[in-house]
């Protein structure tokens, strides 16, 4: 259970009209699944971006209070690469460079949206040498588009974050030709992964490490920086967000390993990927480990993993099991959240007074913001109705976002498999190793120590003497955990990881410290 003294005051409820107000406090405002891993590092760029350039980076911690930041549309920019379908046709067609910038401007001037003022692109011209070389540039960075693939709207697609000026936040276009904030592909998580990192014991050791993102001499951020007019950018005031607690274990762990990611000897753009994976990996932790908490059980939250094999085997069971139990832990919170509100003494109180309903609507309207419209309820007036009602109604709302962040976050980072069968279950790729071995492996380990490591900082249960400590002695088969390591030790072996000495032992190596140590 958490201590009332880290528990921090939610805001008030018309601050975002949001009935019930249930999830928000457990988790905070908001978990929200429509976002990818990448998606949820590319919202969290745009409030670190903003409060660092505003001088304020990571310092949010220190009052726990809502955050307010400003970040960039570079609606200019968006309009050239992605609402511009006939800028590299253009440049087949006129082999002249003036006509081809003349027809091209034109077509802007009809379609851009968003720029607040005129459709002017002609500053571009004086910019490159000619249409062929901008167009050209084009062409390299749509190919730097992130998850270029997925079918999004052009005002919600994204490149690569070469630094501030490819930073820039979610927008939806109206039929008038004006657009606004979306919340579908930045839903808030950016927001709170922000406000984690804020609240670590690593906010201050992260700060220059994270300020050297943000250098806008980079010359992939110069170049980015040639498509938006020398005017000062269009931004508004974001914020709000809500996280419930003052410090937590997974905030720390997210910081440690975001601070190792960066301290790593390779070129900055190279990181970016590990970080997007611990984030969301630490967002999902969050969820599990404040669920566990929330229901006051006297345990961590554990995840047998299958290190893949040919055929099905009793880790590949258990760790099917393992996930179901771990994916019913947030709507388990939900419910005991509401069952507790039935044993406070408010509650208890009111169902002696004469108008027990009454006074027990109340109580719901002021803890979760529930109950004072008669949309809410129409059922009878039993105060026992009314909360199932609410946790009828509560269920329902939790299962359509929150309560899919285990399945789409645990996927997204390759945690999540159903490779080889027809169930879910733990079965880390290889990226997600690699990644994990970066943060936690300084230069080597032995390779007993890193598994013992892997289920200290994450629940991560691979091998037998882990397995022996999590599972039940009907459940518990050693030759079958010893062969999963042994998998484990052979998938590591294949990355470049892993050596084993003559000594018998094996280690894993970070490759981009070791050189420092021999």
């Amino acid at each position: 259970m958490f201590d009332p003294a880290l528990v921090v005051k939610p805001p008030h409820f018309n601050e975002h009209k949001i009935s019930p107000w249930i999830d928000e406090q457990i988790w905070g405002h908001r978990l929200w699944d429509s976002q990818s891993a990448w998606l949820l590092f590319l919202e969290f760029l745009t409030v670190a971006e903003a409060r660092q350039r505003d001088g304020h980076l990571l310092e949010d911690g220190q009052n726990c209070g809502p955050i307010a930041f400003h970040p960039a549309k570079r609606m200019h920019l968006r309009n050239i690469l992605f609402n511009s379908d006939d800028l590299i046709p253009i440049d087949e067609k006129y082999p002249d460079s003036n006509s081809a910038w003349k027809r091209w401007l034109e077509s802007m001037e009809e379609r851009a949206i968003g720029v607040g003022g005129a459709r002017d692109f002609a500053y571009l011209r004086s910019r490159f040498h000619s249409y062929h070389d901008f167009a050209g540039i084009i062409a390299l960075l749509r190919s730097e588009t992130i998850e270029s693939g997925s079918n999004r709207r052009w005002t919600s697609r994204f490149i690569f974050p070469f630094g501030p000026n490819a930073i820039y936040e979610d927008q939806i276009s109206t039929a008038s030709g004006q657009v606004s904030r979306d919340y579908i592909n930045f839903g808030r998580t950016g927001e709170l992964l922000y406000l984690m990192l804020s609240r670590s014991t690593s906010n201050a050791e992260l700060v220059p490490e994270l300020n050297r993102l943000f250098v806008p001499e980079g010359p992939w951020n110069s170049l980015v920086g040639l498509f938006e007019p020398s005017l000062e950018p269009l931004r508004e005031t974001r914020g709000q967000s809500y996280l419930p607690y003052k410090s937590h274990l997974e905030f720390d762990r997210l910081g440690e390993d975001w601070l190792e990611i960066l301290h790593l000897d390779v070129p900055p753009y190279d990181k970016y990927p590990h970080l997007v994976t611990m984030g969301a990996l630490h967002v999902l932790l969050y969820q599990l480990q404040t669920s566990v908490q929330s229901l006051d059980l006297a345990t961590n939250v554990t995840m047998t993993c299958e290190i893949v094999a040919p055929r099905k085997t009793l880790v590949r069971e258990l760790s099917a099991e393992s996930y179901l139990r771990n994916t019913l832990l947030p709507a388990q919170a939900v419910t005991h959240y509401v069952e507790q509100i039935a044993k406070s003494p408010d509650w208890l109180a009111a169902l002696d007074q004469p108008d027990a309903f009454v006074q027990c609507r109340r109580i719901l309207q002021e803890k979760v913001n529930w109950g004072e419209d008669d949309r809410d309820y129409d059922g009878n007036h039993e105060p026992s109705s009314l909360l199932a009602a609410l946790k009828t109604i509560a269920l329902s709302g939790h299962k359509q976002h929150a309560a899919n962040i285990h399945r789409s976050y645990g996927r997204d980072v390759g945690l999540v498999s159903k490779r080889g069968t027809n169930k879910l279950r733990y079965a880390p790729n290889d990226n997600l190793l690699k990644t994990l071995l970066l943060a936690n492996v300084k230069d080597r380990m032995e390779l007993s120590e890193f598994l013992q490591t892997l289920y200290g900082r994450y629940g991560l249960v691979i091998g037998d003497k882990q397995a022996e400590q999590v599972l039940p002695p009907e459940q518990f088969d050693k030759k079958a955990f010893q062969a999963n390591a042994k998998r484990l030790e052979g998938r590591l072996g294949s990355l470049g990881m892993l050596r084993r000495l003559s000594d018998g032992c094996a280690y894993v190596e970070n490759p981009y410290r070791q050189a420092k140590h021999e």
